[in-house]
């Protein structure tokens, strides 16, 4: 199968008369957001958040068992990875190519993290890296201009306040090539039911496991909801932090920086510089030193055969990219 484009362009030379079939829709709801998804929203980000900030005096007042914390690790990985190799690298930028079975899982892993449906989500990444840091970008942090108090709005509306926009990404034009997909058009609509599968897997094991009703509820406060929390902030701050601070060896054309701080609980994805200079690349962190847990998986999966095509970094270009970063912030030093 072909690799999705990087970019959907607009067809500007497109006649109005141009009959264009329609695609199905991929999620529910149409191109804006309705006041009940809007509150439905807002319940999702607030309830967790309100574990996250329980957590602490939580565990320091009873404190957290084992299999709790073994729960919030493993399925926040399943999250994470289902993000970053599947909706981010695979389904937006076709950094490889995956056989069947892999590309279902790769859906599926992905809507566990409860970020939004699939297509939506690769929608609103395909037409941030379009318009990245411009006019048009969904959430750039330099949304409302360079000075301080604009800033902290910026990062705000980059962090989540985007989200609550009532305009939708047109996802027939930024994500065609996923509603065409019967398999991946379902798991998108299916949302809400994987997000409860995603909730109840915590519950469900750590009842089991004590076979108490106190061990389902830890379990829930921990695996569930603190790991939904503590996930969503993350992937959310590559779109804010990220895209404000952070070193940028690589020459790209928007503000994209590397925050190494953020490297392994965002599974490679905040060696965010070199992503922006080279989007389909399937390692981010190309540098020494720079951990990657989502490369290393999508070379597990080449090894057992079950990816393939997949655009490894290339040296010659990793350099020359590097080269024109370093002469572009020494020019003007050299002037001076």
């Amino acid at each position: 199968m072909t690799p999705p484009p990087n970019v959907i362009d607009d067809a500007p030379g497109r006649s109005p008369d141009t009959t264009v079939t329609p695609l199905p829709s991929a999620t529910l709801g149409g191109d804006r957001k309705g006041s009940l998804e809007q509150i439905t929203l807002g319940l999702f980000i607030a309830v967790p958040f309100l574990a996250l900030v329980a957590a602490v005096p939580l565990a320091w007042g009873w404190g957290v068992s084992w299999l709790d914390l073994t729960l919030m690790v493993v399925m926040y990985f399943i999250g994470c990875h289902g993000i970053t190799v599947g909706f981010h690298r695979y389904f937006t930028h076709g950094s490889f190519r995956a056989k069947r079975p892999l590309r279902i899982a790769l859906a599926i892993a992905g809507s566990l993290a409860v970020e939004g449906p699939v297509v939506r989500w690769v929608a609103d990444h395909r037409k941030h890296h379009k318009f990245s840091d411009a006019e048009g970008d969904p959430h750039s942090p330099w949304r409302y201009g360079e000075t301080v108090p604009a800033l902290l709005k910026g990062l705000w509306w980059a962090h989540m306040g985007w989200m609550f926009d009532e305009e939708r990404t047109p996802q027939h034009k930024y994500a065609p090539d996923l509603i065409k997909d019967p398999a991946i058009r379902r798991i998108s609509r299916q949302f809400a039911l994987w997000t409860v599968v995603s909730l109840a897997i915590p519950p469900l094991v750590g009842g089991l496991v004590t076979m108490s009703w106190t061990g389902a509820l830890t379990a829930f406060f921990w695996g569930s909801l603190v790991r939904v929390a503590l996930l969503h902030h993350v992937t959310w701050s590559i779109n804010s932090i990220c895209h404000a601070v952070g070193k940028r060896p690589f020459r790209s054309r928007d503000r994209s920086g590397n925050v190494w701080w953020l490297a392994v609980l965002s599974c490679g994805e905040s060696w965010h510089n070199l992503h922006h200079a080279d989007p389909t690349s399937a390692r981010h962190g190309v540098l020494r030193g720079q951990v990657d847990s989502s490369a290393r998986l999508i070379r597990w999966f080449e090894q057992l055969g079950w990816a393939s095509h997949v655009r490894w970094p290339d040296a010659d270009r990793i350099a020359a990219r590097r080269q024109g970063a370093v002469l572009r912030e020494e020019t003007p030093a050299k002037a001076a």
